[in-house]
């Protein structure tokens, strides 16, 4: 056993794995400090993946928890709020231990390259504990090929063949990396609206404290005011804009339903419900009415824990004073406005597959990525939205607290 253990420590596999998670994470942090070039991403790619497949198990664990770490560091840093901040190191470390032992798997399921294609393949289908940002595809955002299932798998098969054929057969190997790089053209029509998205970066810290509240619920009317004055027709803020049970506050749903007379308004706040619970909504003002679109797709650990319901008891009490895990809706909600149907989802469910069941052409998507700040996390969610939005053919408009807004095209 002892020997064993030896042998994940060479150093040569851990170099080599290094270099291959630095490769295939790449994309993130060109991404973060704003660098878009398509032949650097693309060639980083194929590097990435060349060196990965036919590779044994240990440089596949190692890979898998170096790429943990690269692309899920952050999820340690909402564990402030908590005051469970001696977590983090263990936190940064289990997640990226989870990753190492799926990799892990593939190279020693993986008797060769040629099974162990079909295995990398599967990895984006593959969501533990429900969490599901790690898309292999996406690494392919910003390069010549096309992100589609098909032609990631034709990607991979012509790497494969790049790297497993003889070597007067190796141009075989462009039949299927020619056929990753069809993309088709987006069909797109916008919705003829001028909406106003805020950018907004106020802390965490400051979110949920009673003393900034009323500062924040100010500075919400205030931009309110400012996108009548400018004609807007729609004003989306991020979510937990107004940082309370908005349900609960019939004279702010008031002025919302006043102010709704002259724009359309969308903002996230929490909702209360007797003998229900908690949960995370979005809420839509129109022409004086209020509707209310509660997350269907929690967050993983931050608003369930995703165990037996006796060990989520345990859990809870253990580190989260006893609280209990936030309520969800059983379907996706369109709010129509203007006769035009727009998906809500609040930031974690934009990046789901089941906010898009119908093909929705339109999606409003708030989020609160202050949990996180200063991180990757913002961008990785970027590029995911990106992804998601090329895959669905849907027009996303962003609104985030310390991440990037805006309208996201296919």
């Amino acid at each position: 056993m002892k020997k064993n253990l030896e042998i994940y420590f060479t150093r040569i596999y851990i170099i080599k794995a290094f270099v291959i998670a630095l490769l295939l994470s790449a994309f993130i942090y060109l991404s973060y400090f704003e660098i878009t070039l398509r032949p650097l991403n693309s060639l980083l790619a194929i590097a990435g993946f060349y060196l990965l497949l036919g590779e044994n198990r240990i440089v596949w664990f190692w890979s898998g928890l170096f790429i943990g770490l690269m692309w899920f560091y952050w999820i340690s840093f909402s564990f402030v709020y908590y005051d469970l901040s001696f977590l983090i190191p263990l936190i940064i470390f289990g997640v990226a231990f989870v990753y190492g032992i799926l990799f892990w798997l593939i190279g020693r399921l993986g008797s060769s390259i040629y099974v162990q294609l079909p295995l990398l393949f599967s990895v984006s289908f593959i969501d533990p504990f429900g969490f599901n940002w790690l898309k292999l595809e996406v690494i392919l955002i910003d390069t010549y090929f096309s992100t589609t299932h098909l032609a990631f798998g034709l990607f991979l098969s012509g790497i494969t063949l790049l790297k497993a054929l003889p070597k007067w057969f190796k141009t075989l190997a462009l039949i299927p990396l020619l056929g990753a790089l069809y993309q088709t053209t987006p069909n797109v029509t916008l919705p003829k609206m001028d909406v106003a998205i805020p950018t907004m970066h106020i802390p965490q810290s400051q979110r949920w404290d009673t003393a900034y509240q009323q500062k924040a619920i100010d500075l919400n009317f205030a931009l309110i005011e400012q996108a009548i004055a400018q004609n807007k027709e729609l004003i989306i803020f991020p979510e937990s804009a107004f940082p309370l049970y908005l349900n609960r506050a019939p004279r702010l749903i008031e002025a919302l339903k006043n102010y709704s007379e002259r724009i359309t308004i969308v903002t996230g706040s929490l909702t209360y419900e007797e003998n229900e619970g908690f949960y995370n909504s979005s809420y839509l003002f129109k022409k004086g009415e209020m509707q209310i679109a509660h997350k269907i797709v929690l967050v993983p650990f931050g608003e369930e824990v995703p165990f037996p319901a006796f060990i989520v008891e345990i859990i809870n009490k253990l580190f989260f004073d006893g609280a209990k895990d936030y309520q969800k809706a059983k379907e996706p909600h369109d709010f129509v406005i203007e006769g035009i149907p727009f998906r809500s989802a609040i930031c974690y469910e934009g990046t789901n597959d089941k906010l898009f069941a119908g093909n929705p052409k339109q999606m409003i998507v708030i989020s609160n990525n202050a949990w996180f700040s200063p991180s990757t996390e913002q961008t990785l969610q970027y590029l995911l939205l990106r992804y998601y939005a090329k895959k669905y053919q849907t027009v996303i408009y962003h609104s985030a607290n310390s991440g990037k807004s805006g309208v996201i095209l296919p």
